[in-house]
């Protein structure tokens, strides 16, 4: 897969929904809480997924994913996984050409929203659109593997 280079946003109201698409439920636990390099298990409606994260950078990540059985997916969220599991609703929409990932999250993260945009280069230009919030790419609070340490609820 290769690198992942994205950004991340509060989102302000609810006005992103008029453009989204149907929510998919996920939920998601780490192996490990090593903030340099993260094993997770994914679980988005019938698809599984195991995904390897290494940090290069605040936006920037190596990431590989291999589809995996959800039945194994399951055992591995319920038996092997810190807790709490991330469990969210992400959203998907386009804004002037490029597509954001609204998460909606519940939970012990319950009252968060964020909206994430993947980038060709951490340098790329793109609109922002009106719902968009304050940047918290650089805040490590927010990352998924940072919200099984220390849940929103919590802060």
């Amino acid at each position: 897969m290769g690198t992942e280079i994205e950004r991340k946003f509060l989102v302000e109201g609810d006005q992103w929904r008029a453009a989204a698409t149907r929510g998919i439920a996920y939920r998601q636990g780490y192996l490990s809480l090593d903030l340099q390099r993260s094993v997770r298990v994914r679980i988005a409606d019938d698809k599984a997924w195991l995904n390897i994260k290494g940090k290069i950078s605040a936006l920037s990540r190596y990431e590989y994913e291999y589809a995996m059985p959800v039945a194994d997916a399951r055992e591995v969220l319920d038996r092997l996984c810190v807790k709490p599991v991330i469990e969210k609703v992400r959203y998907r929409l386009t804004h002037a050409g490029l597509t954001w990932e609204v998460d909606v999250f519940g939970g012990d993260n319950a009252g968060l929203v964020v909206a994430e945009i993947e980038l060709d280069s951490e340098t790329q230009h793109f609109e922002r659109p009106h719902w968009l919030g304050q940047e918290v790419s650089h805040d490590a609070r927010y990352l998924n593997i940072n919200l099984v340490r220390a849940p929103y609820s919590h802060w």
